[in-house]
């Protein structure tokens, strides 16, 4: 355990935060390739979906990353070694899951809905089990990201918030579109 304000809570919060850049980074770089396969997918004719629920979805995300930045800092807890680690382990892994959903969808995966229509669903990799798979990587990085960092306030809260707007707005949307594109 490092103890708030030490010298090792410090390298603590220093790893963390390499992690949380991390984080970013890989979002940064999945808005690259999002944009070049939603360009892709409008070239092929694909439709747009659930525009309403995108900013809500980019200002949550967004959220995370700051709030696991800052509810240590203001919440003066000690890094516990027997979560932190475990759950930055968690958290790697979770981008490793995450990537592997894009590279299935290949050219058809973005961060917004946009179906081309006539394309048959994805059904190998992990797609073979779950219908969004990438949305059980969101719920779980929801969790340990925060954990990683003692942000338990964060991860609380973030899931509450994730929850609603993937089983409320994100998926039933993204459904309806697929529904859509496979009648037309």
């Amino acid at each position: 355990m490092a103890e708030f304000g030490t010298p090792a809570w410090w390298l603590a919060y220093g790893c963390y935060a390499v992690l949380l850049a991390g984080t970013a980074a890989e979002r940064i770089a999945e808005l690259i390739v999002s944009t070049r396969n939603a360009r892709w997918a409008f070239q092929q004719g694909g439709v747009e979906s659930g525009r309403g629920h995108f900013p809500p979805m980019v200002a949550l995300h967004t959220g995370l990353l700051l709030a696991c930045a800052v509810e240590p800092l203001l919440a003066g807890r000690p890094f516990l070694a027997w979560l932190s680690v475990p759950a930055a382990v968690l958290a790697i892994a979770c981008q490793g899951l995450r990537w592997w959903c894009i590279g299935v969808l290949g050219r058809r995966w973005n961060t917004r809905i946009v179906v081309v229509p006539g394309l048959p669903l994805v059904r190998r990799g992990p797609y073979r089990f779950l219908p969004h798979p990438n949305y059980v990587v969101v719920a779980l990085e929801g969790v340990v990201l925060p954990l990683a960092g003692t942000a338990w306030v964060t991860a609380v809260v973030f899931t509450a918030l994730n929850a609603v707007l993937l089983l409320g707005f994100r998926i039933p949307a993204e459904e309806r579109a697929l529904r859509a594109a496979a009648t037309a």
